[in-house]
């Protein structure tokens, strides 16, 4: 187990299991109402870049790397927060 920690395998792994569920979502999305593509890759995204920013801590990189990744992890965390609050309606007053 601690080889996969090492050589940061566990990161690859976790990414190759993201990778299924975003494909499973994809087939299924018109099972969910008002989800589209772009939601979806929005929703892992932010996932995504925080799993790379572990696999490079892990596997000895450069601090840029790591910084360029959770950077990555804010700006689609933003994108997909902007985009679930732009659905939501307007409270009564």
């Amino acid at each position: 187990m601690a080889a996969l920690f090492d050589s940061g395998a566990i990161a690859d792994l976790i990414i190759a299991v993201m990778v299924v569920e975003g494909l499973v979502l994809i087939a299924l999305r018109s099972r969910f109402r008002n989800v589209n593509v772009a939601d979806i890759v929005g929703m892992l995204a932010a996932g995504l870049f925080l799993v790379l920013a572990l696999r490079a801590t892990l596997t000895g990189a450069g601090w840029p790397w790591v910084a360029v990744f959770l950077t990555a992890a804010f700006a689609a965390h933003l994108f997909d927060l902007r985009r679930r609050l732009a659905r939501r309606p307007a409270p009564a007053r």
